[in-house]
């Protein structure tokens, strides 16, 4: 296009993760091309207040969140705009293209992006459905379980089960062994997730996680290495090199991933022959199986002893923090966040005229 592009960003949200996104909103605003894209910055409050958002200075120093400027996303397919209040009257702006920079629920989950496509306005990453049950844990592995990919096993129990916390911890008993690790079915960055070793701790690990999802899951504990790897493309989806989480604590807590200084991350780890592609391989197979588009990151194990690839979890909005591995991977194979930005840009345009 001969014009510079409108791009809405879109960060913050009503979340576990909001702060996650502010620091991955910082760095994708500032990677943006202003010599190809004006940006509408667009803030969510975690009451859910939209707000419009200056620059991103505001987002550094924590002011935006006092800003009294509404900005809204018209649902309106006819308008493709976002609603300004200027005054007591709000101003249209129309819009290209949204880059969501959302992590977690209300965000990654597939409830914006249905906004998105009710707008028909094109938009940066995974669609409604793909969204939706990557964010659940316990849907993504009844999906990957179809593939023949090993994963860790597993209980599902939900907020009904929980009236009964005896009952649950029975039902867990007669799967797993200890120690487990329990986790809220869509919650994100390892927000309520605990291990447990005993029935008191795993009492105390579900009270926890049914604080962030009516949904939880149980995993038996994997000890290996925790990997890594990047998908971007659209219909034609390609994998990246495999990173390794190198965390400070027992497990890679929210608390290790973001605030503790000795928690690293190896964009080029050393494997057992074959390993790096079976990784590949099976990252774009399950981000296919998902119905992915745009980007993912799709984690695994290695297991100690076997060398056996074990998946994780996937990721529809990984993180573009200063320490998020989506990004290094693909800058280790000389694709800059700019060069990144514009490959996810266009790709939401290729879907919208597919």
């Amino acid at each position: 296009m001969d014009r510079k592009l409108t791009v809405a960003a879109l960060f913050g949200g009503q979340s576990s993760e909001h702060e996650i996104s502010c620091m991955s909103a910082v760095n994708v605003i500032s990677a943006m091309d202003k010599e190809k894209y004006n940006v509408l910055i667009i803030g969510i409050t975690q009451e859910g207040r939209w707000l419009s958002v200056p620059d991103v200075d505001a987002i550094k120093n924590n002011t935006w969140r006092s800003g009294t400027t509404q900005a809204i996303l018209s649902p309106d397919a006819t308008e493709r705009a976002v609603l300004i209040m200027d005054g007591e009257r709000f101003k249209k702006c129309e819009v290209d293209v949204v880059f969501p920079i959302l992590h977690g629920m209300y965000g990654e989950d597939g409830t914006v992006q249905g906004l998105f496509e009710l707008s028909k306005i094109p938009y940066v990453g995974c669609g409604v459905l793909a969204s939706a049950v990557s964010m659940d844990k316990v849907y993504t592995k009844i999906i990957v379980d179809t593939l023949g990919i090993r994963q860790a096993d597993y209980v599902a129990i939900t907020h009904l089960d929980m009236k009964d916390l005896d009952g649950c911890v029975k039902k867990v008993e007669a799967k797993l062994s200890y120690p487990v690790f329990v986790k809220p079915s869509k919650a994100g960055s390892s927000k309520g997730v605990n291990k447990a070793v005993d029935a008191d701790s795993l009492k105390d690990a579900l009270l926890e996680a049914i604080k962030h999802d009516t949904k939880i899951l149980v995993e038996e504990t994997i000890i290996g290495r925790e990997i890594e790897c990047a998908v971007l493309g659209g219909y034609d989806p390609k994998a990246s090199n495999v990173g390794e989480v190198l965390a400070a604590d027992a497990f890679y807590t929210f608390e290790a991933k973001y605030y503790n200084e000795e928690s690293r991350t190896d964009i080029r780890p050393v494997f057992p022959e074959g390993i790096l592609e079976e990784v590949r391989d099976d990252a774009v197979r399950i981000f296919r199986a998902v119905d992915g588009y745009g980007l993912a990151r799709v984690d695994f194990f290695l297991e100690k002893d076997t060398n056996r690839v074990i998946f994780n979890e996937i990721n529809t909005l990984p993180g573009f923090t200063g320490i998020s591995m989506y990004p290094m991977l693909w800058e280790d194979q000389g694709v800059a966040k700019t060069e990144l930005i514009d490959r996810l840009i266009a790709q939401a345009f290729d879907r919208y005229k597919a």
